[in-house]
């Protein structure tokens, strides 16, 4: 895996596709590594003839507590566009992800053509706050929840219940939540950072093409939120998809890279 030097840190990332196509870059949420995307969405990308980039946010191991902010990430990410060429790219952001993606978008605008914002939200509120204290209070309590206490609390968290009813896809995904989860502790420097003051009014001074995608069983980030955040950036376009949870990318992920090729073709505005 190649690395870019970014404010004096090895920031590592992948590309896939040629090197001269119009790029996108893939940003991850809280805990989650740049390889996430392997499995639906950098395929499909690369088949539609895009240049895809993947990293890993910083955070994806032993930091202290306020060693770095949301500010912090989103400058990684405006630095790494430019360190490999890639400006004016296309952005797609989940969770923490599409948080950083709006601000990006925001500061940086000339180094973005366009934007999707998948489980984003302009706001923190009170079930978010609670999630995250409680996410919070694991990992400084040095508590690590067995494997399969952890994939129970997860799969509760962030799958829908069409997908909690049915048994054999239940199975699977518990186990690889077993197998992959990371310890709270691990990723302690990333928690809270979801925890945003009201951006909504700063938000209306987004100028670039924006896709606010909701998952309509969404317990984390509730549709309202992405809807009202979409209602809030000029022009944007706002869709649910059905019958997924937050992971809704990976749950329902040809409906959402039916509408993530579509916006960033520019084929929907």
């Amino acid at each position: 895996m190649p690395y870019a030097r970014i404010d004096g840190r090895d920031l590592a990332y992948e590309e896939y596709g040629a090197a001269g196509a119009p790029a996108v870059v893939l940003v991850a949420g809280t805990g989650a590594p740049g390889r996430v995307w392997r499995a639906h969405q950098v395929p499909a990308l690369r088949r539609a003839g895009l240049r895809v980039v993947t990293f890993d946010n910083r955070g994806l191991g032993p930091e202290p507590p306020g060693s770095f902010t949301l500010a912090d990430l989103a400058a990684d990410v405006a630095a790494l566009i430019e360190y490999l060429g890639a400006a004016p790219c296309r952005l797609v952001g989940h969770s923490l992800g599409a948080i950083i993606v709006q601000e990006v978008v925001l500061a940086r605008p000339e180094l973005v053509d366009r934007a999707v914002l998948m489980a984003g939200g302009g706001r923190t509120d009170a079930l978010i706050a609670a999630a995250s204290a409680a996410d919070l209070a694991l990992a400084d309590g040095g508590v690590r929840l067995p494997p399969a206490v952890a994939a129970h609390r997860h799969a509760l968290q962030n799958l829908s219940p069409r997908t909690l009813d049915d048994d054999a896809r239940l199975t699977d995904w518990l186990g690889l939540f077993e197998l992959t989860l990371p310890d709270p502790a691990a990723v302690r420097a990333q928690l809270g950072l979801e925890l945003i003051p009201n951006r909504l009014a700063a938000y209306r001074r987004i100028t670039r093409p924006c896709l606010a995608v909701a998952f309509a069983d969404d317990v984390v980030v509730r549709p309202r939120l992405t809807r009202e955040l979409a209602d809030a950036i000029p022009g944007c376009r706002y869709t649910q998809i059905p019958g997924c949870g937050h992971f809704g990318y990976l749950e329902r992920p040809d409906e959402v890279n039916a509408e993530l090729l579509g916006h960033l073709a520019g084929t929907r505005v």
